[in-house]
């Protein structure tokens, strides 16, 4: 299994996975002329993307996916609370209670935590390889961490600092509330606790995601997990950090 992190953050979202059979996109949050350009600088056809998964209905991750269905048709798995949310039009969408079996691909959504009517995180299943996919949560509830435990990545919501939100004159007070709460966002110290729980022997890779511009840095999120990793007696270094305006490198897992 392949993995790419398109784009992340509070203007747009999409990663990118490449199974044995299939090509998927996980939400599609930027433009598809974006989409298409990172794609392509991957060396990736856009044509071939077979499916896309939606997390939830916000802008910044389903801005994109009209404009690329209607040119190339890949079948779209997604809730029925999500499509009415973000008001889509899908022809012929597969809705997904808890899991998807595509040929040898194993795809199990499970419910995370936000400001909207549902949201769902993903596990993408490949033989011995598999993919945690969660961002947009308040809060991961406490009975998915069996099955969230030991996985081969992760890309994980690393949205801000908390003393940098709080002392930020941008944002009004019931914003940074709702940011806060357990149908906001994760902060650096709520993601570093999870994946200090999570990460196992079979890990390899961790990207941290949805970084806000203004209320956080690469540099604190990175220290935040590095410090839990050490506090808690985890040896792992193998930590990215994705971003807005530039994909990721490829992973191979």
């Amino acid at each position: 299994m392949k993995f790419c992190v398109l784009a992340s953050g509070s203007k747009g979202n999409t990663t990118y996975v490449e199974t044995k059979e299939h090509r998927i996109l996980i939400d599609a949050g930027i433009t598809c002329i974006n989409i298409e350009r990172r794609l392509k600088s991957k060396d990736i056809d856009p044509a071939t993307i077979d499916a896309i998964f939606i997390t939830h209905a916000h802008t910044d991750h389903v801005s994109g996916l009209p404009v690329f269905l209607k040119k190339y048709h890949p079948q779209v798995y997604i809730t029925q609370k999500i499509e009415k949310e973000a008001s889509l039009k899908l022809e012929s969408p597969i809705y997904i209670d808890q899991e998807v079996q595509l040929d040898s691909t194993h795809v199990i959504a499970f419910k995370t935590s936000h400001d909207t009517e549902d949201s769902n995180g993903y596990i993408i299943e490949e033989e011995n390889s598999s993919l945690v996919y969660i961002t947009d949560t308040g809060y991961v509830n406490e009975k998915n961490h069996a099955l969230l435990k030991n996985r081969s990545a992760y890309v994980f919501e690393s949205n801000h600092d908390v003393e940098k939100l709080m002392n930020n004159p941008n944002y009004p007070h019931q914003t940074k509330i709702r940011i806060l709460s357990d149908r906001g966002h994760l902060s650096n110290v709520d993601s570093a606790y999870y994946l200090a729980k999570f990460i196992g022997l079979k890990t390899k890779v961790v990207v941290l995601a949805h970084l806000s511009e203004q209320n956080n840095t690469p540099k604190m999120a990175y220290t935040s997990l590095t410090k839990e990793l050490e506090d808690h007696q985890v040896d792992f270094h193998n930590i990215h950090i994705a971003s807005q305006n530039e994909p990721t490198e490829m992973f191979e897992i």
